[in-house]
């Protein structure tokens, strides 16, 4: 069960991140003939694709990610949940909000940075001053400016540690955690809802999550790397695949198809 960006099988490294095939796709553009429409088209055309953005402006994005960042700040549940997307109310609660909130450092204070409209949502760029040092954070809004997603930069972070954390929030059921963990790519490819539907399906197989055993930074390469995070369920012990690029961020998660059987037990002494 894999889901992954780009595609391809996690064990065959090395692997492109996104922003490397993305700037391939723009050089291969580029180099190609001269363009066919003329400069009004032109114009036309990107005056279009600003129209399908999804409408928020510098401003409003602005706005929006300063609440909630204020509302982090507060660590009420309540209001953090009720600035959540339908999509992520959906599978949580504010119990579990809270929970995941009793494990955060305090918000002390925050600078906003960049703000990069898109198709079909805004990403705002925010550095944090918390009570566990400085981080820099990506919050993604949807064009009610709700909160659709979000992703820590964890550059600095060891790998197997990254990739142990998502596989424990997965395990938590904490799948907005989790999901942030994934690249900003992938995010887009893989909804919430998706995250939680194939990791329940995982354990139809295995049987329920007990404990991550041991992490094994397997392969590397200069642009990505292979995590094996040795899984213990309650019907067996298994490898889950995770790739992740040189930032740090999981660009693609292997879960076994066909999970090793359970051993069976010794016969009994005579």
């Amino acid at each position: 069960m894999r889901f992954s960006l780009p595609s391809g099988s996690p064990r065959s490294l090395p692997l492109l991140p996104a922003r490397a095939l993305t700037l391939a796709a723009g050089l291969l553009l580029l180099s190609g003939t001269p363009p066919l429409l003329p400069q009004p088209a032109l114009a036309d055309a990107a005056a279009a694709a600003a129209e399908a953005t999804n409408g928020l402006t510098v401003e409003e994005a602005r706005a929006a990610a300063n609440r909630i960042l204020k509302a982090v700040q507060s660590r009420d549940p309540n209001l953090r949940f009720a600035q959540f997307s339908e999509e992520l109310k959906a599978i949580s609660s504010p119990q579990m909000v809270a929970e995941t909130m009793r494990t955060q450092p305090d918000l002390l204070s925050w600078t906003l940075l960049s703000v990069r409209g898109g198709l079909a949502s805004t990403t705002v760029e925010a550095s944090l001053t918390t009570s566990d040092g400085v981080r820099d954070l990506f919050i993604v809004l949807n064009p009610e400016g709700e909160l659709t997603g979000y992703h820590f930069d964890l550059t600095d972070a060891k790998a197997s540690r990254v990739a142990a954390d998502f596989v424990r929030s997965l395990s938590r059921g904490h799948f907005i955690s989790a999901r942030s963990f994934l690249s900003l790519p992938l995010q887009e490819e893989l909804t919430t809802a998706t995250l939680q539907s194939r990791w329940m399906q995982l354990q139809r197989s295995t049987g329920n999550f007990v404990r991550v055993v041991r992490v094994i930074e397997a392969s590397q390469s200069d642009d990505s790397q292979l995590v094996l995070v040795n899984t213990e369920f309650n019907r067996l012990t298994d490898n889950l695949f995770v790739i992740l690029n040189s930032n740090n961020e999981i660009t693609g998660v292997d879960f076994p198809q066909d999970p090793n059987p359970p051993q069976k037990a010794p016969a009994p002494a005579r």
